[in-house]
C-alpha cells in the first residue's frame, strides 16, 4: 500500500523503549525514527550499515558514542537528551545535518568551532546554516556529490530493492505499527515523513544554491 511507510525506513518513536538491542545486520533501512522514547545509550546501530537519516530526539541520552559504524550517515537528531560533553571523535565525518539542541554540550566553550572543525561536510548545526564547509569539502573531494562509491549518493534515502525482516525482541510492536494500527495513523505518518524529507532537501537546496547536483 502507498500508504505505509516506504521499507527503507523503521520507525519506532513514542513506543516506550528503553534500549536498542542486537540486531542482524539491516542494510537496506537507510531511516530509523527512535525519538521520544527512553534510550539510555547509543548502541547495536552497527546492524544499519547504510543509514542515512538517525533521530534519537527526546531520549535520556548522555553520551554520543558507537555512531563511527554508521559510515554513510548524512543526519542525526539527538536534539532534547541529557548530552553533558560532547566527544566530535565519535562523529561520524559523513554528518551534513546535525542538531544537539537542547542539550548542556552546546554550552561548551567554542563548541560550534569545535563541531564545525571536526565535521568537513557539515551544513547545518542546531538549525542553523554552517558557512566555510563547502569550499573544504571540494579540496578534500568528499562533497555530497563526489563520493563515487554510493551509487545512490544523489538520494539520501534511496528505496530498497527487496522487503526486510528484523528480531521482534526489538521490533515487537512493529507489526502493529504497519498492520494493526487504523489507516488514519498510516496517513499522518507517512506524512509526516515526507514532510521531514522534504524540510532537508530544502535546507540543503537554499544552502547550497542553484545549481547543485
Amino acid at each position: 500500500s502507498t500508504e505505509l511507510l516506504p521499507l527503507s525506513t523503521i520507525r519506532l518513536d513514542r513506543e516506550n523503549i528503553s534500549s536498542i538491542k542486537k540486531l542482524r545486520t539491516l542494510g537496506e533501512i537507510h531511516s530509523l525514527y527512535l525519538q521520544k522514547n527512553k534510550i539510555e545509550k547509543i548502541e547495536n546501530l552497527d546492524c544499519f550499515p547504510n543509514l542515512r537519516f538517525l533521530c534519537l530526539a527526546g531520549n535520556r541520552i548522555r553520551r554520543v558514542e558507537n555512531l563511527q559504524p554508521l559510515q554513510h550517515l548524512s543526519a542525526l537528531d539527538l536534539s532534547h537528551n541529557q548530552i553533558q560533553v560532547l566527544d566530535t571523535e565519535e562523529l561520524p565525518r559523513s554528518l551534513q545535518l546535525l542538531d544537539l539542541t537542547g542539550n548542556e554540550c552546546t554550552r561548551q566553550h567554542g563548541y560550534r568551532e569545535l563541531v564545525m572543525g571536526a565535521l568537513p561536510h557539515l551544513l547545518q548545526l542546531d538549525a542553523q546554516p554552517v558557512h566555510g564547509n563547502e569550499g573544504k569539502e571540494e579540496e578534500e573531494g568528499g562533497g555530497p556529490s563526489s563520493n563515487k562509491d554510493d551509487d545512490d549518493d544523489d538520494d539520501l534515502f534511496p528505496e530498497p530493492s527487496s522487503p526486510f525482516t528484523v528480531d521482534k525482541d526489538f521490533f515487537v510492536d512493529l507489526h502493529w505499527e504497519l498492520a494493526g494500527r487504523s489507516q488514519q495513523r498510516r496517513r499522518e505518518t507517512l506524512q509526516e515523513h515526507q514532510a521531514r524529507l522534504e524540510e532537508l532537501w530544502e535546507r540543503w537546496d537554499l544552502l547550497l544554491g542553484p545549481g547543485w547536483d
